[in-house]
């Protein structure tokens, strides 16, 4: 389609890193997508938001169409933040808005760190930004991080699209989200496969590392640390029925010294109602 985002592939820390650039002649747009996900995540809402933005997103190491590190050290929130802002240069981009969701709201708040000032406003949805003692550990028994383990349980490889939409649509946790937006995860989450099957395009064991890294000192931690010296102006939103505890992100906001806005969803609410979502970035990262 005529319309469709430009592919952008930059090279840093010798990793191959892809990004999307759905163009536009508004103020640039950062999207960063949550763990597990990629930047393609965000087409509907990109698409939307070209009449007054740039959308630009950012598949993290190890997602989407850039490359996972060989050393598991290597998923470090700032040096996906160096990432970011390797694609942005390229592009020739200098100053931004931002929005971050989950792990890619960890990575956007170490992204302001890197580049003081870059970033005008800053969105972020649920932010995997919390102290060590907040970290999701697992539950009783499981033998470590809970989310790394169902990541690694995770099935890598599909008959083909339509069969992967047809289960994620049918239980959690991705049966809450619209209908556009799981389109574009089914489109651009996976990758085709010479035998004509569809393959997750980030790898079980990559996502585990990430969830791993985000309960270490360079994951949430660096994150949590940085929010009471941002450069710029941010709200912090989270959903009324997620599985992660609201005080968490009361915590963020009070540091951050940001507005706490509690929205009617889970953890993935930007990603449950197409309109609302436009809504919530109009509103809050508005000049």
């Amino acid at each position: 389609m005529g319309d469709d985002p430009a592919p952008v592939v930059v090279e840093n820390d010798g990793l191959r890193i892809a990004a999307l650039d759905w163009g536009g002649d508004g103020e640039p747009l950062l999207l960063a997508h949550p763990t597990g996900f990629c930047a393609g995540f965000f087409d509907p809402l990109a698409r939307r938001l070209r009449d007054q933005y740039r959308p630009i997103g950012v598949d993290l190491r190890g997602h989407g169409g850039s490359a996972a590190p060989d050393e598991a050290h290597h998923f470090e929130y700032p040096r996906m933040a160096e990432d970011v802002l390797a694609v942005l240069d390229d592009l020739g981009v200098r100053e931004w808005s931002a929005l971050g969701e989950s792990g890619g709201g960890g990575v956007a708040i170490l992204v302001d760190r890197a580049r003081p000032r870059a970033t005008r406003a800053l969105m972020l949805c649920e932010p995997i930004a919390f102290d060590l003692a907040q970290r999701l550990e697992g539950k009783p028994g499981d033998g470590g991080n809970y989310m790394a383990n169902i990541a690694r349980k995770r099935r890598p490889i599909w008959p083909d699209r339509a069969t992967v939409r047809a289960s994620y649509a049918a239980r959690p946790p991705l049966d809450v989200l619209s209908p556009e937006f799981l389109d574009a995860y089914v489109q651009w989450g996976f990758v085709d496969r010479a035998d004509g099957q569809v393959e997750l395009a980030c790898p079980p064991e990559a996502e585990a590392t990430m969830f791993e890294i985000s309960a270490d000192e360079q994951g949430a931690k660096a994150a949590w640390l940085h929010l009471d010296s941002l450069s710029c102006p941010a709200a912090v939103l989270a959903g009324k029925t997620s599985n992660l505890p609201t005080e968490w992100f009361e915590r963020q906001a009070d540091r951050a010294g940001a507005p706490l806005v509690l929205v009617d969803g889970g953890h993935f609410f930007l990603h449950e109602d197409l309109d609302r979502a436009e809504a919530l970035v109009r509103e809050h990262l508005a000049p």
